[in-house]
């Protein structure tokens, strides 16, 4: 027996945040397809020159990122849609933390998402639910 389900899309979002979107997916679909610790070092090369990302930003990549694939708006689709929404910040010059890790409390499930500050974005979850394995923070610069 089936459960009739629909997938929830975000609407509004603009037309140059989805066409940058379906600019980066194929991308992320490529490194959802790799090892982590690949993975992982692929994004350290691309975050290389960002700034931190904000939650508004971090949030209207992830935003755009479901609007524009079934996959990503998905509940399998949590590491292309997270890696998409690590790519489109980057596009825009920033860079949130890129995560993987497994759930706190049972069943055992694991998931890949971005953050802020600790926070997590666009997630229907409390900040500590997750256990960290993998991070990708944005580079700090340090002071001449």
């Amino acid at each position: 027996m089936s459960t009739p389900s629909a997938l929830a899309r975000p609407s509004g979002v603009p037309l140059t945040h989805r066409l940058a979107a379906r600019a980066v997916l194929p991308a992320a679909r490529l490194l959802s397809r790799l090892p982590p610790q690949r993975i992982r070092s692929a994004l350290a090369l691309v975050r290389r020159g960002a700034a931190a990302a904000t939650p508004q930003q971090a949030q209207a990549a992830r935003d755009a990122m479901c609007a524009v694939s079934l996959l990503c708006a998905g509940p399998q689709g949590c590491l292309p849609r997270s890696l998409g929404t690590a790519l489109l910040c980057r596009l825009w010059g920033v860079w949130p933390t890129w995560c993987t890790g497994v759930r706190v409390v049972p069943p055992f499930a694991a998931h890949a998402w971005v953050e802020v500050d600790g926070r997590l974005v666009g997630e229907a979850a409390p900040d500590d639910y997750f256990t960290r394995l993998l991070v990708v923070a944005p580079a700090r610069r340090d002071a001449p």
